[in-house]
């Protein structure tokens, strides 16, 4: 085995300002810092040399779309890039193609290069709304996965025990309970890990679940001769339930490609306990400033003020400042019974000239299951007709246009003729 270069020598006198910073937006809301105490002297070395370190991230595209869960990393990507540092967004097209077993508990279905390319294309433009395209090195591991070949594959396997594989949480428990393990998903954390040989990384990045997948790099840059890079894993955030975490399958997630209405009111919708840890793992704003913030509402501040402002930032981050603004007027709209800018717009023959029932209307538009849901809605007040309450269950409308209204965000214009 190569050994690798020793890292830097441990500062002889107290650590900088500059480092004592980057330390901190290092560790602020992560999960661990592996280990921290070479990564300090990655840090004082990058200042006395003036060499940014290499921060690594890489995303397999297994959907064509990403939810603001994902982008915990990427915030804490940004933020080691607006200290100065390279960052490189990787992405996995390669050890797509194998699938990461990581988390699961049976071999996940690897996808087609033609469902891998075509989720690509989307993965880099919807990672710009947070990370600086100009500071921010593109890659794509099929760069040197593919020209690595049989005969390569073979000697990088040989660089790490079946032993040390079957330490992995979900190869064990799928071991013992006789669920089979297919050869090729060894190869993603090897693949994964080889990534971070070929990029020379100092650190990367990972949700917790990747803690195995990080090591393995470690591993392998130490195998290959290189200074092992530290690793440093983000929690899984929370979704909109603020008991399991953000996905698309729990219904629980805000899409970063979501409208800025829908957008903001989802966040409106978290609770206060959870809208604090957000506020750490979303938020651009300093530990001092949410802390400042916390403490006025401590004090008696009203805590949507606070959860407003979240929403805004968040919202302006994927859409705009003015969209943000916008935004938080509709929800106004919405909450004091007025009615939002833009619309839904349907039209509807009348049978014979023939008003419509109000139920029926309502689920003829939509916005009722059925016209037993409707009546049931009327009954408990949360019908409007023109931002007026519906109180009447045998109310019937001619010819016309109506604005109707279900609880506080649904709204259709209606055209009877």
């Amino acid at each position: 085995m190569t050994q690798a270069p020793p890292p830097a020598n441990p500062p002889s006198s107290p650590l900088s300002d500059h480092v004592r910073e980057a330390l901190a937006v290092t560790l602020r809301g992560c999960e661990e810092l592996i280990p921290q105490e070479d990564w300090v002297k990655k840090l004082v070395r990058s200042e006395a040399t003036g060499t940014p370190l290499r921060i690594k991230l890489g995303l397999d595209p297994t959907a064509p779309d990403i939810h603001v869960g994902h982008t915990v990393v990427l915030n804490k990507m940004r933020q080691l890039q607006d200290l100065g540092h390279q960052v490189i967004f990787l992405i996995g097209d390669f050890t797509t193609m194998i699938g990461d077993p990581s988390g699961r508990n049976s071999t996940r279905p690897p996808l087609t290069r033609e469902q891998i390319e075509a989720n690509a294309q989307t993965y880099y433009k919807q990672a710009s709304l947070v990370l600086d395209p100009a500071k921010t090195e593109i890659r794509y591991n099929s760069e040197w996965s593919d020209p690595l070949g049989a005969r390569g594959m073979i000697q990088l396997a040989s660089r790490y025990t079946v032993a040390r594989m079957m330490e992995r949480n979900d190869f064990h428990d799928r071991f013992k309970s006789g669920q089979s393990i297919s050869v090729h998903e060894f190869l993603y954390p090897l693949m994964q890990g080889y990534d971070s040989v070929a990029l020379k990384s100092d650190l990367e990045l990972g949700g917790t679940d990747q803690k195995f997948n990080l090591l393995v790099g470690r591993h392998l840059q130490a195998e290959y001769g290189q200074e092992p890079q530290c690793i440093l894993t983000m929690p899984l955030l929370e979704g909109l339930d603020g008991v399991d975490k953000m996905s698309k399958s729990k219904n629980n997630y805000i899409g970063i490609s979501e409208d800025a209405n829908t957008m903001f009111a989802k966040v409106l919708s978290i609770s206060d306990v959870l809208m604090w840890r957000w506020y750490t793992l979303l938020s651009f704003q300093s530990e001092a400033q949410i802390a400042a913030l916390k403490a006025q509402v401590d004090a008696g501040r009203n805590p949507k003020d606070a959860k407003v402002a979240l929403a805004k930032e968040i919202t302006a981050r994927f859409h705009s400042a003015a969209a943000a603004d916008a935004a938080e007027q509709d929800f106004i709209n919405r909450s004091q019974g007025g009615i939002p800018d833009q619309i839904e717009e349907r039209q509807l023959a009348l049978a014979d000239g023939a008003p419509w029932g109000i139920a029926a209307l309502l689920k003829a538009t939509g916005l009722a299951a059925s016209s037993g849901e409707g009546n049931r809605l009327i009954d408990g007040g949360g019908v409007r007709v023109d931002s007026n309450v519906v109180s009447d269950k045998g109310l019937k409308l001619g010819a016309g246009s109506y604005v109707l209204q279900v609880g506080k965000r649904k709204f259709m214009r209606v055209t009877l003729a």
